[in-house]
């Protein structure tokens, strides 16, 4: 019976959505021998922000297959500071696994095209523009053809196909309200640039409007980025204000002498959102389609990689089993995506309202066990139950559902 039910399907499953969920969740599918469509509304390489990846993210990379390290630079740890008051903290985050400052483009590209060579058809350029669910499958109509399957996978990003057509997202206030960030390179020589890109560690300044990013990319380049938690002066528009701030800041003043801006200053507004619809009646939603953060923790493609790797393997047992008609397949899982999400969550509102980098992440070196806390949650290992940190965190505050 489900053998001819399958047949009156064009493939298994359908991934909307080519970044790095929608291409894992696709190869990982692929890996388990199921009939796999991946479509990208775009087309690779494209230009995507979020460069600093977590250490725990390499689970997920060894079972893709691919090779992270490869025209990158490697990424030791964080360090937060305050150039007003000459504080600062080091995080040591590749202890016991590796990670790395990644070029967006390529790495996007590495992975969607990684799929196809897992046996997923891929497409680019190929827009969704409705889905209808059945009890017996899932129709799609794209600006190229129409599908039929049996299950449907959102990882539309931020454009949330599923959590808008559910009016399911719901903003999270309290959080940085934009970024405005560019690329510069040819970074000259000095003892402060060699030491940032022989470490590869992320500079963390936080500032009276929010925080920058100072990221070194390989090749002796820099991702420069303001996040604004409060409201932007009238004075001036957002590329001002980010040359404001970094002509104010003494490490960038040092860093960028001499260096070329090689990108044009970019926005990016609509920060962070929780999608209430994750899942239900033959659709999960992973990555940025199930929620968005600040991402001054860097927590936005770690939880890609795991939210799509946690649904591939669900669904794959629920198609193994003819129950991918199920709207609770995927509740076990989405309890513990929850807790990495919410703890992320309550981490970064801890940032902005708790003063907790001066209270908390300056005064680490007197506690070991408390700095070990601090970087374990920054490495992204957020399922283990004795972190007393992420306890206080989540015992003092209520979460998204």
């Amino acid at each position: 019976m489900i053998a001819n039910k399958q047949n009156s399907f064009d493939h298994d499953v359908v991934v909307v959505g080519g970044g790095p969920a929608g291409s894992t969740a696709a190869t990982l599918l692929a890996q388990y021998g199921h009939k796999v469509l991946l479509l990208e509304s775009g087309r690779h390489p494209r230009f995507h922000i979020g460069e600093s990846m977590l250490p725990f993210s390499e689970p997920v990379i060894q079972r893709l297959g691919i090779d992270w390290s490869a025209g990158n630079l490697s990424k030791s740890g964080a360090v937060f500071m305050d150039e007003a008051t000459a504080q600062r903290m080091y995080f040591p985050l590749s202890v016991h696994r590796k990670t790395y400052q990644i070029e967006r483009a390529p790495f996007d590209q590495m992975l969607f095209e990684n799929a196809a060579k897992h046996g997923v058809e891929t497409h680019q350029e190929e827009k969704v523009l409705d889905v209808s669910f059945q009890s017996d499958g899932v129709s799609i109509m794209s600006d190229h053809s129409r599908y039929r399957c049996r299950y449907l996978i959102d990882a539309t990003g931020r454009s949330a196909l599923m959590g808008k057509k559910d009016k399911g997202i719901k903003r999270i206030e309290n959080l940085g309200k934009f970024a405005v960030y560019t690329h510069f390179e040819n970074i000259q020589p000095g003892e402060e640039a060699d030491e940032l890109f022989r470490s590869g560690n992320i500079y963390v300044p936080v500032v009276d409007i929010g925080w920058i990013w100072i990221i070194p990319l390989a090749g002796r380049r820099l991702s420069v980025g303001l996040v604004v938690q409060k409201d932007k002066p009238r004075d001036c528009d957002t590329e001002e204000l980010l040359r404001r701030y970094m002509a104010g800041s003494p490490v960038l003043n040092r860093l960028l002498a001499g260096a070329e801006q090689s990108a044009p200053a970019r926005v990016e507004a609509d920060f962070s959102y929780t999608n209430q619809s994750r899942y239900g009646a033959r659709y999960a939603c992973c990555g940025d389609a199930a929620g968005f953060l600040d991402p001054v923790f860097s927590s936005g493609v770690f939880l890609a990689f795991t939210s799509a790797a946690r649904v591939a393997d669900r669904l794959h047992q629920g198609l193994a089993e003819g129950r991918e008609a199920d709207p609770e397949l995927h509740a076990e899982d989405d309890q513990n995506y929850l807790l990495g999400f919410n703890t992320m969550r309550l981490f970064v509102e801890r940032f902005y309202h708790s003063n907790i980098v001066h209270n908390l992440f300056f005064e680490a070196d007197r506690d070991p066990d408390l700095k070990g806390q601090i970087g374990q949650l920054l490495a992204g290992d957020l399922w283990v139950d004795n972190n007393k940190l992420q306890q206080s965190l989540l015992a003092g505050r209520r979460t998204a559902s």
